[in-house]
């Protein structure tokens, strides 16, 4: 018998149905030569501190660092997940082989491993790997199975991020909350939570240190276009005065006019961080909602499997892109442009070489029906992403033109839209959105088209001054963190750039929603209409941390860089988790002892 333990019943049925196992039992369902059961979450989880050693339950601050010299994992404490863990141990008896059908990822494969560890599992384990789960990516996934010890590498870092947030956790929260805990007042530290409400307090106080200062700038409008005067904002209200009246019955001199087309490249498929950035920026979906609701599209066999963190597909998947896009039948208005011409194998799409774990998420082609007007919302994204990536680039002409009253030099900008391209996918979501008061979104732009200019050109002008004031830095957004979080807290606009840059981010795609949700849920940050804001609490909390290492973003992705390596076999998981061990033990002395 062959015993395959999927990571959820839903998913467990619809695997049942294709291997023809559809007679159902207590906990799993049997068929064909097939068991098929199911775990539901982490069935198992590593020991407390208390299962080492029962004086660890009290938090004392002559027991940290607790660093157990062999780690080990123990069962859920709940009656439905020993129930389900009993099916499974039983069923591995009987079986003459496992087939791993868990999700497709890190956190999946982790999962999974500590079950077939806590079952003491003996006979040979295969691995179910796949994208989707329409019937046609199951059907290929059984054909393909792979030996499990290709994946024992993803366990390992999976297995590392969870002990290294385990010996941060548990000896950082102890540590800061014995220390300097007042009104038995729980101090959270966290090896990614820390530096990220780290990154949110900075910039809080930037904000509150912030004074605004008024300034002045000389424009002035010539032939209905309005020129900036290229100095220095002013700084009194007089100085404005002099530049005004220096303008003053002086004429307006054009000194260069330069026109030039250029394109605008498509945009990039989506991960999981960029598919929660724009349903924050088009929605204020949180991440975790965007989250939850993808995993449902992912189920309903609508979209390929969320928890992704590259932008690229792999090149088998070009000769089936057609088939797809005929599946979008909702789309038609937009697939049509692409029918009888040939999808293009660019390698800004089609790169098997940044394909870490899975492909982009696109749709399957599957019909939709069934979900919700959220889901509908991010299936929306999903699909017009697609079908944009495939389309021609916008055409643009750039216009700059340099003007002089006497000294002072003056210049006007306009950009003019000659061949919308990919943007034509947007038109109509654009103009949903303002409806919906939301601000400009992707596929916008605000167009300013300027008269053709000849140099040398001259003519009365109507200077003015203008009057503004600075400005404070902006809130974080959940979609500016979540761009944040990805680049090691450098916001980074450039699409390439923060490809290259994800390596070293904070966290993983699959687990920032719920770093947010937990200083939410802690209360060290709240939301005010998008804005993210750092409370009293979270700031206290980051004030009293003076150990820079805990709070820099940098440091905390470059230890992602080394979980990276690790699941592809460069780095080695007892160097990384030595390594934690020695920081830990440091930080104890220095908090304890000021060392």
């Amino acid at each position: 018998m062959k015993l395959c333990i999927a990571e959820k019943p839903s998913v467990a049925r619809d695997l049942a149905e294709i291997l023809g196992a559809n007679n159902r039992r207590d906990g799993y369902l049997e068929g064909n030569g097939y068991c098929v059961t199911w775990v539901f979450g982490h069935l198992c989880s590593l020991k407390d501190p208390e299962d080492y050693n029962p004086n660890w339950k009290y938090w004392k601050l002559e027991d940290l660092p607790i660093i157990p010299a062999q780690f080990g994992i123990k069962l859920r404490e709940d009656d439905g997940a020993k129930r389900q863990f009993k099916v499974i141990e039983t069923l591995m008896t009987q079986a003459d082989e496992v087939i791993n059908c868990g999700d497709a990822g890190q956190e999946g494969e982790l999962i999974q491993r500590w079950v077939l560890l806590k079952a003491k599992c003996k006979v040979p384990v295969k691995r179910l790997w796949i994208s989707s789960l329409t019937e046609e990516a199951i059907k290929d996934g059984f054909n393909k199975l792979r030996d499990s010890k290709e994946f024992d590498n993803l366990f390992a870092a999976g297995n590392s991020r969870a002990v290294g947030d385990w010996v941060l956790g548990i000896n950082g929260t102890r540590l800061y909350t014995r220390k300097f805990g007042r009104d038995k007042m729980t101090l959270s530290v966290g090896r990614v939570q820390t530096p990220t409400l780290a990154m949110i307090v900075q910039r809080q106080k930037e904000i509150n240190a912030f004074k605004t200062d008024e300034y002045w700038e000389l424009k002035t409008i010539y032939r209905e276009t309005e020129f900036n005067c290229q100095i220095d904002r002013l700084k009194t209200k007089d100085k404005a005065d002099k530049g005004l009246a220096y303008l003053v019955d002086k004429p307006f001199e054009v000194t260069s006019f330069e026109q030039k087309d250029g394109k605008e490249g498509n945009p990039r498929l989506y991960d999981l961080t960029s598919l929660q950035v724009d349903g924050n920026r088009y929605y204020a979906y949180s991440a975790e909602e965007t989250l939850t609701k993808i995993q449902s599209l992912y189920e309903k066999k609508l979209v390929t499997y969320p928890r992704v963190d590259t932008t690229y597909l792999s090149e088998d998947l070009h000769p089936k892109i057609p088939n797809i896009l005929n599946g979008l039948r909702d789309y038609k208005r937009f697939t049509d442009a692409l029918q009888g011409k040939p999808i293009p194998k660019s390698k800004q799409i089609f790169d098997d070489k940044k394909i870490t774990d899975h492909h982009a998420i696109i749709p399957t082609g599957v019909a939709p029906s069934g979900i919700t007007p959220d889901e509908q919302r991010i299936y929306d994204l999903i699909c017009r992403r697609f079908i944009a990536v495939f389309y021609p680039e916008c055409k643009i002409s750039n216009t700059t033109v340099l003007g002089k009253v006497d000294a002072l030099e003056f210049k006007a900008t306009g950009k003019q839209i000659l061949d919308k391209g990919w943007r034509v996918i947007y038109d109509d979501l654009k103009a949903e959105n303002k409806e919906a008061g939301s601000k400009k979104k992707e596929g916008e732009s605000e167009d300013k088209i300027l008269p053709i200019f000849e140099k040398g050109e001259s003519g009365p002008h109507k200077p003015l001054i203008h009057k503004g004031k600075t400005s404070p830095p902006k809130y974080y957004t959940e979609a500016t963190l979540l761009r944040a979080m990805e680049s090691a807290g450098k916001l980074v606009e450039n699409e390439e750039m923060r490809e290259i840059m994800k390596e070293n981010g904070i966290g993983r795609p699959s687990t920032r929603a719920n770093i947010i949700e937990t200083l939410f849920k802690r209360k060290y940050i709240e939301k005010k209409k998008k804005n993210l804001v750092a409370t009293d609490t979270g700031m206290n909390l980051i004030d009293t941390i003076k150990n820079e290492l805990l709070k820099s973003p940098e440091l905390t992705g470059q230890w992602e860089h080394k979980l990276r390596q690790i699941e592809k076999g460069t780095y080695n998981a007892q160097t990384f988790k030595e390594e934690l061990f020695v920081m830990v033990r440091e930080l104890t002395d220095e908090v304890i002892f000021g060392r």
